[in-house]
C-alpha cells in the first residue's frame, strides 16, 4: 500500500494558441503532487490512498472523482471548507512546463496532526510526501512530525520530493530548513536539478546526490528533464542512466510519474524496507530506475498529469 500526502491543484493548461486578439481558452485537468502519484501507482497496478484535504465545489468533486476513477483509494480524502488551490500553466514551445499558482488560504495547507492521524491508512508501507504541502505552513509541521514517527518506528518506507515553487515562497530560508530537516528524515528522495539549483546555486549534481545520500536516506534519485537521471547509495554508490527519448507533448505530472514507477518497482520487488533498499543489488536498482524513467517519459507524450496504465508500461518496455 502506497500512502500519498500533499495537496489537490486544478492545472488551467492552454488548449491551443489563441487566434489574434482572443483571449486564451484552459482546460482544467486535476493535479497536484499528490494525486498525481497516487493516481500514476494506481495505474501501475499498486494499491494506493490519497490523503488530503479536498475544498467544496465543482473543482473538489473533479479531484475526488478523478481519483476513484483511477483506483484510489479516498477514504483519507478530507472534506474542507477551504477553496481547492489552481495553478495556471504555461507551456514552452519544447513542452516544459511552468506554472503560476493561485492558493491563498487554500485547503491544502491546513493539516492539523489530528486531522492526519485519523486519515493515515494503518496498512501503509511506503509515504510519499512533498511539493508545496510539505513546506507551507501550518500543516507542513504536522506532516514532518507524521513521517518522522513513521521513519523512527520502521513501519513505511518514506519518500519526500521537495518540488519547489519559488512564486510561492515567502521565506526561503525557512523552507530550505524545512527541506533540509524532510530530506534528512526520509528513506527516498527524488529531488529535480531545478530545484537543487534554488536549493543550492551552483551545486555540482553528482556530490550533493552523494553527500545527500550519506547524511540520512538510503536513496537519493536527482532528475534531470530529459538528462542523465541519478542515483547515490549511502555507500558512494553513483549511478547514471538515461532516460528514453520520447516526442514530448508536455512534462505536467512527469516527475510525480517517476516517483510512482519507482515505488511501483519497489513494491512489486518487496523493498520495503530502509534496510532491504540499502542492500537491493546494483542491477536490480539500475532495472527500477529505468522503470521508472520510462513511465516518466510515457506521462510526456500525453497532455496533462496523464501517465501510463501497467499495460501501457509493459508493451513500452518490450517495444
Amino acid at each position: 500500500m502506497i500512502t500519498v500526502c500533499g495537496e489537490l491543484v486544478i492545472d488551467l493548461i492552454p488548449s491551443g494558441a489563441p487566434e489574434p486578439g482572443q483571449a486564451p481558452q484552459y482546460t482544467a485537468f486535476p493535479g497536484g503532487n499528490a494525486l498525481n502519484v497516487a493516481v500514476a501507482a494506481a495505474r501501475l497496478g499498486v494499491v494506493s490512498s490519497l490523503m488530503a484535504r479536498v475544498g467544496p465545489g465543482p473543482f473538489g468533486a473533479l479531484l475526488r472523482g478523478h481519483a476513484a476513477r483511477n483506483g484510489v483509494r479516498t477514504d483519507a480524502m478530507l472534506p474542507a471548507a477551504e477553496p481547492v488551490s489552481l495553478a495556471v500553466v504555461e507551456l514552452a514551445e519544447d513542452g516544459s512546463a511552468d506554472y503560476s499558482f493561485h492558493t491563498v488560504g487554500a485547503a491544502d495547507w491546513q493539516w492539523t496532526a489530528e486531522e492526519l492521524e485519523r486519515a493515515w491508512p494503518a496498512d501503509t508501507r511506503i509515504v510519499h510526501i512533498g511539493s508545496i504541502s510539505s513546506w507551507t505552513p501550518p500543516g507542513s509541521a504536522a506532516i514532518a512530525d507524521l513521517v518522522a514517527r513513521v521513519r523512527a518506528d520502521g513501519t513505511a518506507l518514506v519518500s519526500f520530493d521537495p518540488n519547489v515553487r519559488p512564486g510561492l515562497i515567502a521565506d526561503a530560508d525557512a523552507v530550505r530548513a524545512q527541506v533540509d530537516r524532510l530530506r534528512r528524515t526520509a528513506d527516498v528522495v527524488k529531488v529535480s536539478a531545478e530545484d537543487l539549483e534554488w536549493l543550492d546555486p551552483g551545486a555540482d549534481l553528482d556530490a550533493t546526490a552523494l553527500r545527500w545520500a550519506a547524511e540520512g536516506p538510503s536513496l537519493v534519485v536527482v532528475t534531470d528533464g530529459g538528462g542523465t537521471l541519478r542515483a547515490a547509495r549511502p555507500d558512494g554508490t553513483l549511478l547514471h542512466r538515461q532516460p528514453p527519448s520520447v516526442t514530448v507533448v508536455d512534462t505536467v505530472g512527469a516527475g510525480d510519474s517517476l516517483a510512482a514507477g519507482l515505488f511501483a518497482g519497489l513494491a512489486r520487488t518487496g523493498v520495503l524496507t530502509s534496510a532491504a533498499l540499502r542492500e537491493l543489488p546494483e542491477p536490480e536498482l539500475a532495472a527500477l530506475l529505468d522503470d521508472a524513467a520510462l513511465v516518466a517519459a510515457l506521462a510526456c507524450t500525453k497532455a496533462g498529469a496523464n501517465p501510463p496504465t501497467l499495460a501501457e508500461l509493459e508493451t513500452a518496455r518490450a517495444r
